[in-house]
């Protein structure tokens, strides 16, 4: 299961609270009319200044970060032209390797042990209690955590509006810490045998989870192998969320799926940038040579992520309304998908139907005791050819994704 809060039974919540819970659900129209003073482009993509592919041009940052070090090297940027006193970062490794916590990174050696994607929850708004009065910060934010600051920020909350820039990945799943336990039984490592250090995307793009323990084991598998614990460990907020593409960030950076990077190898991002302001700092970035980028059409980057996209924005749709229909708690965003076709509808009976008897503690179980060795490639197997069938349905209609805004 995935953390449950625990709270003081006598603990008193200010109202605005209710707002800016993504559990609740936060008014995503609502939001992007203060935020944005204006609706999306693209309800499938969020709102964008322009849209780019690329990566780093420092080879070391590249090789470092999860794709093409777009984010490792904005942060070291604003940190080193004194736009910010500190980066708010992900780190896994804090405070034991298979955990992971937020941090301050003030100096670029800081920043880059951050690099690198994390793929379990991390808590990263928790930090604004600890921001030293007067100074700027930038800050690394999963999609509803970004949503959540911009209505902090609207609300006046001080903290949050000690953050000037807010960076973040395209967030497709993320998994239970419990996952890493399963993936250590199914390469039969002993409980005994303590992790010293976890990587999830180490190596060359798209990179393979790196694991050494305390005997020397050096465990490695490539990232297309461990998904195979993604439906057995995938968290509810994953499945709830109708927001891939970080709409709220100031600039938003993805995998770049596409066959011709996949060929160069290296590592290619989608990079967006969402304001202003950010549009500004990625030209002078360009300019100095520190990104290699190129503008690409808002709809072909969006094809490079139609299957993560649909997942979110109709799957997420129908997996909340299927909770409340069922008496269980979901959010509501304010906006519901126009239009989803009936093909897409029964598609998703499958796709929630594996989940729920994934989550299972016998399917768990089992999963635990397969030799990934085998459920890595046959996963793999099963999960192309299940992309490939059901791209047509899952792809139908999606271009012209449109929604309607409840009142």
């Amino acid at each position: 299961m995935g953390p449950v809060p625990h709270l003081p039974e006598d603990v008193i919540f200010p109202n605005f609270l209710e707002r800016i819970c993504p559990g609740r659900g936060i008014d995503y129209p609502a939001l992007y009319r203060e935020h944005y003073e204006q609706y999306p482009q693209s309800w499938l993509t969020g709102y964008s200044i322009k849209v780019r592919t690329g990566f780093a041009a420092d080879e070391i940052i590249r090789q470092h970060g999860a794709s093409g070090g777009i984010l490792t090297q904005t942060l070291i940027y604003l940190l080193e032209s004194g736009r910010v006193d500190g980066v708010i970062v992900a780190r896994q490794g804090v405070p034991t390797a298979k955990k992971a916590r937020a941090v301050i990174a003030q100096t670029r050696e800081e920043v880059i042990a951050a690099a690198q994607s994390v793929y379990i929850p991390v808590a990263m708004l928790d930090m604004l209690r600890e921001l030293d009065q007067g100074k700027a910060y930038a800050i690394t934010c999963l999609p509803e955590q970004s949503a959540a600051l911009r209505r902090l920020q609207l609300e006046g909350f001080a903290p949050a509006q000690q953050i000037k820039y807010v960076l973040g990945p395209y967030t497709g799943t993320a998994l239970y810490p419990a996952a890493i336990d399963c993936y250590l039984q199914s390469k039969r490592v002993p409980d005994t045998d303590r992790v010293t250090s976890l990587k999830w995307r180490a190596g060359e793009w798209p990179g393979y989870l790196e694991i050494c323990t305390e005997s020397g084991r050096v465990i490695r598998t490539p990232k297309i192998y461990y998904n195979f614990l993604i439906p057995f460990f995938v968290t509810q907020t994953s499945l709830q969320s109708m927001d891939f593409a970080n709409e709220f960030s100031d600039l938003a950076v993805g995998d770049a799926w596409s066959p011709v990077f996949e060929a160069q190898g290296g590592g290619h991002s989608v990079v967006v940038t969402r304001s202003k302001k950010m549009e500004a700092i990625i030209q002078e970035m360009i300019q100095a040579g520190l990104l290699d980028l190129q503008e690409i059409d808002a709809l072909k980057a969006a094809d490079m992520h139609g299957h993560m996209l649909d997942f979110k924005k109709r799957g997420g749709h129908l997996r909340n309304r299927w909770r409340s229909l069922t008496g269980r708690m979901a959010p509501d965003y304010g906006y519901r998908p126009a239009q989803i076709p009936f093909s897409r509808i029964c598609v998703e009976i499958v796709i929630s139907t594996l989940f729920a008897v994934g989550r299972t503690r016998l399917a768990r179980f089992c999963v635990a005791r397969l030799p990934e060795s085998i459920i890595g490639p046959l996963f793999n197997f099963l999960r192309l050819s299940w992309k490939t069938a059901s791209k047509p349905t899952k792809r139908k209609g999606l271009k012209g994704f449109d929604v309607v805004i409840k009142p």
